[in-house]
């Protein structure tokens, strides 16, 4: 069985304050850490998981600059066979669709069984790539995958929808799918995959490279552009009653009947 797991590099920003850069239209990330997208991680969990289990080979393929091999390596570190970046500097801001139409190119002469992606990404949160990769492919597929099961030509997923409900889909291979977190417990990787993965190739294919697989792709732009991005004014705060119960249960009934709310 041979896979395709799609990840991207993004910022991990949990723990720092987020400044705006000076073209307003991306955020300034000269002091942040990078790393694999986290939905991203699980989907190439679940493509390793069933490489050990039917035999394969696993694939990683990207769209970002050279900085992006680190999160290539990691991948091949914890087990991918091989990994393909692609680069060009009109890729640099590509939304959600241009970004699967540059994948779609590549990934078609690759002729995989499976396609993986992460059900969205932590940076943009378009949770576009995935679903609109298996449209253009003229794949089946199914996202907010929780479960993925396989017999024979067949896929079977679990789907997840609102409230806790899901919903089972079967798809004939080849399919894409796009995984939701949660679904494993994703590896670490070991030094020796580590050292190893350094040494290891990573093929790079530009927008020239692409065109010759899809002459459409000479012209392709992004549909959506990012006029502006900034941090949300602060309108309202948050106000702490302190006290015994009943001086906070007085003081709240103070405040409500002051607004005019009781």
């Amino acid at each position: 069985m041979n896979i395709v797991v799609c990840i991207k590099r993004v910022p991990n920003i949990g723990e720092v304050q987020i400044t705006v850069a000076s073209d307003n239209r991306n955020i300034n990330s000269d002091k942040l850490v990078f790393e694999i997208n986290e939905a991203d991680n699980y989907a190439l969990e679940a493509a390793l998981q069933l490489k050990e289990k039917f035999g394969g080979t696993v694939t990683a393929i990207t769209v970002g600059n050279e900085a992006s091999n680190e999160q290539l390596r990691m991948c091949m570190a914890k087990g991918a066979d091989a990994a393909i970046r692609l680069d060009d500097e009109k890729f640099k801001d590509f939304d959600g669709y241009a970004t699967a139409r540059v994948l779609c190119a590549a990934i078609k002469e690759l002729k995989p069984d499976l396609i993986l992606t992460g059900c969205m990404s932590s940076d943009n949160a378009y949770a576009q790539v995935g679903v609109q990769l298996g449209e253009m492919l003229n794949l089946p597929h199914a996202t907010l995958v929780t479960d993925i099961n396989i017999r024979d030509s067949i896929v079977q997923v679990r789907s997840e929808l609102e409230n806790g409900l899901g919903m089972i889909i079967e798809m004939v291979m080849p399919a894409v799918i796009s995984v939701q977190t949660g679904i494993n417990e994703p590896r670490y990787a070991s030094f020796r995959g580590i050292r190893e993965a350094v040494k290891r190739e990573i093929k790079v294919m530009n927008l020239a490279d692409l065109a010759q697989l899809d002459s459409s792709l000479s012209s392709i732009t992004s549909r959506v552009k990012i006029d502006k991005i900034f941090i949300p004014p602060v309108e309202k705060k948050a106000q702490y009653i302190s006290g015994s119960s009943d001086e906070k249960a007085n003081e709240l009934a103070r405040i409500l009947k002051e607004k005019g709310l009781i």
